[in-house]
């Protein structure tokens, strides 16, 4: 039986091969981009999840509001993993990690820049699954100037794995002792590093001080234990540590500082929470975020439903066909559940076929695909022990989902109505595949209008004035590696002709940077406490380098003394201090954590706001410091010779140091902090195209069908005197009208759902008229060439032939 159903159904699909190649073809770009956005989501919901212990570890946060200042981080204090293993019964074990920026290491004449690196405490082995190759995890980390290095650095310095007691040296010929080599870590982390130095080569890492926060802190909780009821306890923990050191430093204790708004607070993220669920000042890499996952699981379910529905359309609009068929198998004594299995067989066997070139059309596309995601996908035997399966449901349900319609609709002609002529075939003999129309051009209007929204909030980010030029600035990297030298290599760099200016500091405006200090606006008094989470340490040419605008007072200056105790405070902290007017004011600072020692500044300027964080943040208060800081060298030029520049400078750089040269632009890394969304903009616009190209193929479809059944109708029009406009707009009303609906239902709903996702963002655009309007002209301009394409095609056929069987 099942045999005679699949000789059936291939002479079926043989006979019908036009309309065959179009289902199939549009199920094969349903399911392509289906298996596509399901890897991607796949490897997103996976990080993190290769710690044996990940389902009990959390990363411990501080969040901090104070006055108008309200930042999250993700470290918290130096002395907190201790405490909380010391106190908590619930801790199974902590940990810190502290990123270590950059150091050089020698590899024979060659000085390599490493950025991988991190402090790590010895318990760090009990927290993460880190396979040691060689040593011993229990004692890899607990002595000074020891370093655990991951496989590949090994094989990198020394083309082994067997190297354990030998040395590595670093910067200022520091000697690192290797302790340990680890596999290298899954792409799936949160953090990537190939050296982890002991904690204890760091001396900050003793520090008592709960005041501050710097350590990226872990925390395995025991089985069993509730992490939420757990975090509760995190506040009578803080409260014990830091109520001293508060009522010293800022004269206020934890109860009268919450009563006046503000607060300092822990909480917990899960660790498998990190990649997507987190966003905080102090992560030690670049996270996603579970919007992109629910959109594009989203996106791919409605491409999957477009295809489904174009099967479906199209299988019940060729009912007319099929119908004698189904009336002389019921005269002859075909039971109606043997006409149902023959459809799901033929629907079945379409979506087979689909499934196997999608398959293969993943296997092709996936390199294109990781270079505009910016993933390393890869279909092995790992992925394929579940895609495979996977993909065979996905079979099984569209199959069965797309052909139920058309199986239950066709086996239930009547045969005497069939064989008489009765059934009313054509495009009007279903509402339900109008609404399923209505509903495929819904989601691709919606599509067009979340890209373009998208695309233009992108573009805005991209060209606001954000309060200072990030264009034609040069960044040294690692101007902190001269050392002493870094004052004379920018004043040199400052000569050259095409130069206009240089300024030498670790603080720039395109990342996320933290230098937290506390100051008061009378020497004595506890109400007057401004905590600034950005203060920012720079030189006399930072302000004019930046191209940044002064609103009030003045810049720093080389030649005044005083201003080594100056401030330029931003607009923002003007308000937030209630300076109508403040210039010359004093602020004070105190010098060793208490009230008792302060020193006077004086503010001499302020600078006009300008974004330095995400522009998904409010600007907040911020001071700056005359004060040195050597991590980079900024340096704005005027050329379009840009290598013959950056030639001279690498070789005022040679002169001073045997260190690696490094060099990026501002703009660069300005646009590197929305590589997310750039990405979501990009892989939203293919994915939109795919959506309106399935959805036409199937309207291709049907209005092929319309016009096949009108033929004689068309025919008698012609004879008649229509002209072929007319009859062209007479098969195209009916499909345009359809559109027009799914303009009327989804532009609302499209304005309302973009307008939630621009919330993210505290500087955004407004979606304007136009938008929407585009997206339904678009919609309808590509449903009427497609239309007219079969309409005029029928509409211009000879109607003798159409007639001559009559």
């Amino acid at each position: 039986m099942f045999k005679n159903y699949l000789k059936t159904a291939f002479r079926t699909l043989r006979k019908n091969v036009g309309f065959t190649v179009i289902n199939i073809l549009g199920l094969a770009l349903g399911l392509a981009t289906c298996l596509m956005i399901v890897l991607y989501v796949a490897d997103e919901l996976s990080y993190d999840r290769f710690n044996e212990k990940a389902s009990r570890t959390y990363r411990v946060n501080e969040d901090l509001k104070f006055g108008n200042n309200n930042v999250l981080y993700a470290v918290a204090m130096p002395p907190l993993a201790q405490a909380l293993k010391t106190d908590l019964p619930e801790v199974d074990e902590a940990t810190r990690l502290k990123a270590a920026g950059g150091f050089h290491v020698k590899k024979g004449n060659e000085s390599i820049l490493e950025y991988g690196t991190v402090f790590a405490d010895p318990s760090v082995f009990n927290v993460f699954t880190l396979p040691m190759i060689n040593g011993n995890p229990a004692t890899a980390l607990k002595e000074p100037n020891t370093v655990v290095i991951t496989e590949t650095t090994a094989k990198k310095y020394f083309n082994s794995t067997n190297v354990v007691g030998k040395t590595l040296a670093i910067d200022n010929n520091q000697l690192l002792k290797i302790t340990g080599v680890i596999k290298d870590l899954p792409k799936q982390s949160h953090f990537h590093f190939d050296f982890f130095m002991s904690m204890a080569s760091w001396p900050d890492s003793r520090s008592p001080e709960w005041l501050r926060s710097d350590y990226n802190t872990y925390v395995v909780l025991k089985p069993g234990t509730d992490y939420k009821f757990f975090e509760k306890k995190l506040t009578a923990l803080l409260k014990k540590y830091s109520e001293s050191q508060m009522q010293t430093a800022l004269h206020v204790n934890i109860a009268d500082f919450e009563k006046s708004g503000s607060y300092f607070r822990l909480n917990l993220t899960p660790v498998t929470d990190i990649h997507l669920h987190s966003n905080r000042t102090g992560e030690l890499g670049s996270n996603s975020s579970a919007q992109y996952v629910y959109i594009f699981s989203a996106i791919a379910i409605f491409i999957l439903l477009i295809a489904g529905i174009n099967f479906m359309n199209l299988s019940t609009a060729r009912s007319a066909s099929r119908a004698r068929e189904v009336g002389v198998r019921k005269v002859l004594g075909s039971p109606r559940k043997y006409l149902i299995a023959q459809f799901l067989t033929e629907s079945v066997l379409v979506t087979l076929a689909a499934a196997v070139i999608a398959f293969f059309t993943v296997l092709l596309l996936l390199p294109l695909f990781n270079q505009v995601s910016g993933k390393e996908l890869v279909v092995g035997a790992q992925t394929l022990a579940w895609l495979l399966p996977a993909l065979l449901l996905i079979v099984l349900v569209v199959g069965f989902a797309a052909g139920s319609y058309p199986a239950f609709f066709l086996s239930a002609f009547q045969p005497i109505n069939v064989l008489s002529g009765k059934l009313a075939g054509g495009f009007k003999g279903s509402m339900l595949r109008s609404v399923l129309v209505v509903f495929q051009f819904s989601i691709s209007i919606f599509l067009i209008i979340g890209t373009i929204v998208i695309y233009n909030q992108l573009n805005y980010i991209q060209t606001k004035n954000l309060g200072y030029n990030r264009n034609q600035v040069l960044v040294i990297n690692n101007a902190f590696e001269l050392g002493s030298h870094a004052k004379t290599f920018k004043n040199e760099v400052k000569q050259l002709q095409d130069v206009v200016n240089a300024t030498l500091t670790g603080y720039l405006p395109t990342g996320k940077n933290r230098g937290t200090s506390i100051f008061y606006k009378e020497a004595a008094g506890d109400q007057k406490t401004a905590l600034f989470p950005q203060s920012w340490r720079v030189d006399a040419d930072y302000i004019s380098t930046l191209g940044m605008k002064i609103s009030a007072g003045r810049d720093f200056s080389t030649s005044m003394p005083t201003d080594s105790t100056g401030l330029v405070i931003n607009e923002t902290a003007a308000k937030f201090l209630g300076f109508s007017n403040p210039v010359n004011k004093t602020l004070y600072r105190n010098m060793d954590g208490t009230r008792d020692h302060v020193k006077a500044y004086h503010i001499i300027g302020v600078v006009k706001d300008f974004n330095f964080n995400s522009l998904r943040e409010n600007i907040s208060p911020m001071i700056f410091l005359m004060d040195e800081d050597s991590g980079n060298l900024s340096i704005r030029v005027n050329t379009t010779n840009l290598p013959a520049l950056i030639d001279q400078i690498k070789t005022k750089w040679q002169g001073m140091t045997q260190s690696q040269f490094s060099y990026s632009f501002m703009d660069q890394d300005f646009d590197a902090n929305y590589r997310a969304e750039q990405r979501t903009g990009t892989i939203s616009i293919i994915f939109t195209v795919l959506a309106i190209s399935i959805a036409s193929l199937g309207l291709f479809g049907l209005a092929a069908y319309a016009a096949e059944q009108r033929t004689k109708e068309i025919g008698i029009r012609k004879v008649l005197g229509a002209s072929v406009s007319a009859i062209v707009n007479t098969l195209s009303r009916d499909f345009i009208k359809l559109v027009l609906i799914s303009i009327a239902i989804t532009t609302p709903l499209a304005w309302y759902l973009m307008n939630k996702w621009l919330q993210d963002f505290a500087y955004r655009i407004s979606i304007q008229w136009w938008v929407l309007v585009l997206a339904g002209a678009g919609a309808m301009l590509i449903a009427i060439v497609t239309v007219s394409f079969q309409s005029i095609k029928a509409a211009l056929a000879n109607p003798v032939n159409s007639l001559k069987n009559e």
